[in-house]
């Protein structure tokens, strides 16, 4: 926090009576930026060492263009589901007592503690042709394993918990006497939830969606096996980023490597920033 001094100066303030701010400012600092800051100077750096001729090479490559259509594009899709569904379901495990609640509460993490590769391989279980739901789905001629409906189906698995638990505690916290206010005042169900729960909701919604899509971007372990890995038709952009580091092409790595986090960098400001909006609107912040 900032504040003004008695020397009509500025100067850094303890957001608290504990001491230790700068202690602890000191190695936040410090932590973030051996951890965080450096690896990505590191790889600005690699990549900006790169002929622009080959960095302009690499980003052409049609290959790279449908790869990058697919990661964003499948992960936009998955965050914009689990953000309708995860309401739903946190909604369900919020606002209702029933039987089994805890279970299903506690079933909401297991694509958290699961590594990725199983996940992977119980959707391929699950949705190949010969899978417990994919036989049926084929013999409607639809295939959801090796297309970019089973990418979306691993990325949906691995971002509903961001949504979920990112909107409990705001509808837990959210005063029943608004609602109650608002049915008493004459409005319809459809009326209180857009009108009062859903701007009240919508930052921590927005939250959900912008961790949902970041993980679904660079998602790799639970997708690779449902996706079939088809270049121009399956191949996500992280797969493609270990070929061509596999192939001793780390130039053309660190250069997608880049894109990709510019481009993620620059949809999750975008979000954040809508996000910052929504709260100001809802007078949330000063």
């Amino acid at each position: 926090m900032v504040g003004r001094s008695g020397h009509g100066g500025w100067r850094l303030r303890e957001p608290s009576v504990l001491p230790g701010f700068s202690l602890a400012f000191g190695y936040t600092v410090l932590y973030l930026s051996l951890i965080v800051l450096l690896p990505m100077a590191a790889l600005v750096v690699s990549a900006a060492s790169a002929p622009l001729g080959q960095v302009l090479a690499t980003l052409a490559e049609p290959r790279v263009l449908a790869a990058l259509r697919l990661s964003f594009g499948a992960a936009l899709l998955a965050a914009s589901i689990n953000a309708v569904f995860g309401l739903i379901v946190a909604w369900v495990l919020t606002r209702y007592d029933f039987p089994g609640r805890r279970v299903l509460d506690a079933l909401i993490d297991l694509p958290f503690a699961l590594p990725t590769a199983v996940s992977g391989i119980a959707l391929v279980t699950v949705f190949a042709e010969t899978g417990l739901v994919g036989q049926w789905l084929a013999g409607l001629g639809i295939r959801v394993a090796y297309t970019w409906a089973g990418v979306t189906v691993a990325l949906v698995l691995i971002g509903i918990p961001f949504v979920v638990r990112t909107l409990q505690p705001a509808l837990m916290a959210l005063d029943p006497a608004l609602e109650e206010a608002a049915a008493s005042l004459g409005a319809r169900r459809w009326q209180t939830f857009l009108r009062v729960t859903l701007p009240a909701i919508t930052p921590a919604l927005l939250t959900g969606f912008t961790l949902a899509f970041a993980r679904g971007v660079g998602e790799y372990g639970s997708v690779i096996f449902i996706a079939g890995n088809l270049p121009m038709h399956t191949e996500i952009m992280p797969l493609l980023i270990i070929i061509k580091l596999e192939q001793f092409d780390y130039t053309g790595a660190a250069v997608l490597g880049l894109l990709m986090l510019v481009l993620s960098f620059v949809m999750l400001l975008v979000i954040n920033l809508l996000q910052a909006w929504q709260r100001r609107r809802l007078g949330l912040v000063a």
